[in-house]
């Protein structure tokens, strides 16, 4: 049986803590993304972020060490918003061109809409963040995984099937959807018909 002294040590001892809460990750994201889009990632500083959020420095440190990791987090949110467009587009196409011309649809809308979220992934480019440009690379090479499958699936000519030539089509085809935004005006084509157009005219000339 414990002793009266062994009990009352026992019921003094405090209860172990519970894991750190905090919320404000989401809020912390959404600054720093609309920061970066508007002055662009070096004129950005942390101060500006965490004035923004309303919050103190400290509160941001918790989450990453610094802000070349703070980009990468923004950086990979953006990647996980456009992939998940592209995901649920895709979805709902069983033809592999029907399937190609959505996720061209669902990148393009994506990119072109007010989010400055979409504006870091377009403008920030990997070699820019030499501390996290693998992580970057690896975020975008991850999700550009969704268009070999797309065009590997394509009933191309058999002279087009190898690995080489769908590689091509796919730098060819991201490529001309990336670049588009710096072109683009809301009272001119609508991105659903540009994308469209370029596979129409991929498909009129690689169909068999």
């Amino acid at each position: 049986m414990a002793s009266a002294k062994s009990s009352a040590r026992k019921k003094s001892r405090a209860p172990p803590k519970a894991p750190r809460a905090d919320n404000r990750l989401p809020q912390i994201l959404d600054a720093a993304a609309a920061l970066f889009a508007a002055r662009g990632y070096q004129a950005a500083s942390i101060r500006d972020i965490v004035k923004v959020a309303g919050m103190l420095p400290g509160s941001l440190y918790y989450h990453f060490a610094n802000k070349d990791e703070l980009l990468a987090a923004v950086y990979g949110e953006g990647v996980r918003r456009i992939s998940t467009a592209v995901s649920a587009a895709v979805a709902k196409e069983s033809d592999p061109w029907a399937g190609l011309e959505a996720a061209c649809v669902a990148h393009l809308e994506s990119l072109v809409a007010p989010s400055p979220y979409a504006k870091v992934v377009i403008s920030v480019q990997p070699a820019d963040v030499p501390p996290v440009a693998k992580a970057l690379i690896a975020l975008r090479d991850g999700y550009e995984q969704q268009f070999v499958a797309l065009i590997s699936a394509l009933p191309l000519p058999l002279h087009l099937r190898d690995r080489k030539s769908r590689t091509t089509l796919r730098m060819l085809l991201l490529g001309a959807l990336n670049w588009a935004p710096t072109w683009y005006r809301p009272s001119g084509a609508s991105p659903k018909r540009i994308a469209r157009d370029f596979i129409h005219l991929i498909k009129a000339e690689l169909a068999p």
